[in-house]
């Protein structure tokens, strides 16, 4: 081998060969295995540079399409956090697309697998012939898609739809039958039309980036659907992957983006699929495990969770964080994507020996990125360690999943507290984030999401049902809010399933109508339910995808939504860039917000401390556009509102059917009025 190229880290093929660039830290040498597609072995040879802790080297002769891995030589001592091991082939970080998935056989463990103490003992079995390898690609295949990426529209805009690649398409009868559940459905025209149809700006995908199935999972016949279990962060999900490859799956991104729906990536940087020290070897932990995982300082044989799922990658050690930012850049230059969702984003944020830091090295990086910083960054902003809820706390330019928003809406509209709760969130919570002078569009806004119940079977069920998981039922969350109306259960009862939906078309209209961005579930506007189950990560058959023709969905929804976001489309008062605290617009001096009492006056503070206050309404005024009333009566009673002064018209009733006087609003029920804008003087 020749000298490689340091700086920049994976395989590179050129016209006569391929570099290779692998950083490790701790190693006492580096060992490249070659594969035929076949999986047959071409040559092993020795890295025979290193700048730092990079390893390098270059192999004339290798060409596109070879499979390659890495042996890292050096100590066996678990107790000092080191855990080289030789017979482990190892994938590398930077592949960027993948050959086969892990074959779970004990061989792919580091560590003899089972046993007291096993962890501590080396397992010395070959284990290439359980691992998947990396592929190395040809130049053409690491080029953009061709047309030019539309620019981003203002995030206030914006109404991002939360949808799993597979499961958005797999049931869908209206795409080709060739690529359902792949890339290459994203860029259907019939899907597209859809998604205009309902009004969405954004799809944002629940990971792609190549994952592992779980050993407990595939030992139940089950697998990982959801995909937080990252393994290569470079690489696509191969079962992703349509006729078309990779380049068809970058041309259906850049369809959606054409049709002006940009996509935003579920990503998981905050752990990888190598699990706790029980878990297999299959790149970082063989690799440089002290530098790539957080360990814990008093005892580095085990591994800080912060995650939840056994181990934590550490961001704050200069590869790591380089590990995640060029991971990020691929798949915007590359794939072309217009931004990320950063799962369990407190934990990327941690230092050692502290909690969570907004200035954390990985979060100062990527703010300052002149690619990455202009892109849509949304937080999940909690983790499981210690101060690990931090919705509020994280710097501009981020956005955030705002669970207060989907709390205290249900509460409302459950009847468990009243105006005084709910008020903050309708004008995008200025609680929360206006402390850090960050606008309304930092809230991402959502009732319902992947993790939890369907917006039908929060008005069906009482407690989650996740037995079919296989875990007792133990999994997912047990104290989620739900909205139940009735006997639990579906229900074929016709009065008692128009007050359910009549319940959610609630839910989905303070959603829509709030300020921030709204984020809508994928399969929602049917009402499609998962039978109860509220933690779908196992089920990659019919009950985690959507079925488009179930015999119990509601199209009518549908309409409903497309109706409310149309209208946020074309008020600029349901979209506004700052928080809204009474102040005079300049053309007429009216308050940019007014509340009011059903009687027409204004709240007192007595009003507002009363948990029984719970019909209520507010105008909403911008510089440009008509002015708004929404009426809410979240009373079990009807409400009758004073007719507002001026020619007022409804557009929205959460009752069906709406009851002709537009002032009277049913139990559980809102109403939204447009005054349309007085001709120029």
């Amino acid at each position: 081998m020749e000298p490689g190229d340091p700086q920049r880290l994976g395989a590179w093929a050129d016209p006569e060969g391929v570099s290779f660039s692998l950083f490790s830290s701790g190693a006492e040498r580096i060992e490249l295995q070659l594969f035929d597609a076949q999986g047959a072995e071409i040559r092993r040879v020795d890295l025979p540079e290193r700048e730092g802790e990079v390893w390098h080297g270059r192999l004339p002769g290798a060409t596109p399409g070879m499979r390659y891995g890495y042996r890292a030589f050096g100590p066996w001592a678990p107790e000092r956090g080191l855990r080289f091991n030789p017979a482990k082939l190892l994938l590398d970080p930077y592949a960027r697309r993948l050959d086969g998935e892990a074959i779970w056989n004990d061989a792919v463990h580091g560590h003899v697998y089972g046993g007291p103490e096993a962890d501590l003992r080396r397992d010395d079995r070959d284990s290439a012939a359980f691992v998947p390898k990396g592929v190395i690609l040809a130049p053409e295949e690491e080029r953009p898609a061709q047309g030019e990426r539309p620019k981003l529209r203002p995030f206030a805009e914006s109404v991002i739809y939360e949808a799993h690649l597979k499961g958005l398409t797999q049931l869908d009868p209206g795409v080709t039958p060739r690529f359902r559940g792949n890339f290459e459905a994203l860029g259907d025209p019939r899907l597209i039309e859809r998604l205009l149809r309902l009004g969405v700006t954004a799809v944002e995908l629940l990971p792609v980036h190549s994952f592992l199935d779980d050993r407990f999972l595939v030992e139940k016949g089950l697998r990982n659907y959801w995909g937080y279990n990252t393994l290569g962060f470079f690489a696509p999900m191969e079962r992703y992957l349509g006729p078309g490859g990779v380049p068809a799956a970058k041309a259906a991104i850049r369809a959606l983006q054409t049709a002006g729906i940009e996509v935003i990536l579920d990503v998981v940087y905050n752990h990888s699929a190598e699990s706790d020290e029980l878990g297999p070897t299959l790149s970082f932990r063989g690799l440089d495990n002290a530098a790539y995982y957080r360990l814990n300082p008093e005892n580095p044989r085990y591994y800080l969770n912060d995650a939840g799922t056994g181990n934590t990658l550490n961001l704050a050690h200069p590869f790591g964080a380089r590990l995640a930012l060029d991971s990020l850049r691929h798949w915007a230059e590359v794939w072309g994507v217009d931004g990320f969702r950063f799962d369990l984003a407190t934990t990327l944020a941690r230092l050692p020996g502290s909690g969570y830091a907004p200035d954390a090295p990985f979060l100062t990086a990527l703010r300052q990125d002149p690619i990455l910083s202009r892109l849509r960054l949304i937080a999940e902003p909690w983790d499981i360690g210690w101060g690990g809820y931090q919705v509020g706390g994280f710097p501009a330019p981020f956005a955030e999943w705002n669970d207060q928003f989907r709390d205290e809406t249900r509460r409302f509209w459950r009847g468990e507290v009243g105006a005084a709760r709910l008020a903050p969130r309708l004008l995008g919570s200025a609680d929360v984030y206006a402390r850090g002078r960050r606008p309304p569009q930092a809230s991402v806004n959502f009732v319902t999401a992947h993790d939890g119940f369907t917006l039908a079977d929060l008005t069906r069920y009482a407690a989650k049902r996740n037995h079919a998981n296989g875990e007792e039922n133990r999994d997912g969350n047990s104290g989620e809010i739900n909205l139940l109306i009735g006997p639990d259960g579906p229900t074929q009862d016709p009065e008692l399933a128009a007050r359910r939906k009549a319940r959610a078309r609630a839910l989905m209209a303070t959603l829509l109508l709030s300020q921030g961005v709204p984020m809508i579930l994928a399969g929602d506007e049917i009402l499609r339910s998962q039978q109860g189950n509220n933690n779908t990560y196992p089920q990659d058959n019919a009950l985690g995808w959507i079925d488009w023709e179930a015999e119990d969905q509601d199209a009518s929804m549908a309409d409903f939504i497309a109706r409310l976001t149309a209208l946020r489309r074309e008020t600029p008062a349901l979209r506004q860039s700052r928080f809204l605290h009474g102040e005079p617009r300049a053309k007429d001096g009216a308050p940019n917000v007014s509340w009011l009492r059903p009687d027409g006056a204004e709240p007192s503070p007595e009003d507002w401390n009363a948990p029984d206050f719970r019909a209520f309404g507010l105008i909403l005024r911008a510089e440009t556009g008509p002015e708004i009333a929404i009426l809410i009566n979240g009373t079990t009673e009807a409400a009758a509102f004073a007719p507002l002064a001026g020619d007022w018209r409804r557009e929205i009733s959460t009752a069906d059917p709406a009851p002709p006087d537009p002032w009277l609003l049913p139990p559980e029920s809102l109403t939204l009025l447009r005054l349309p804008e007085s001709p120029a003087p």
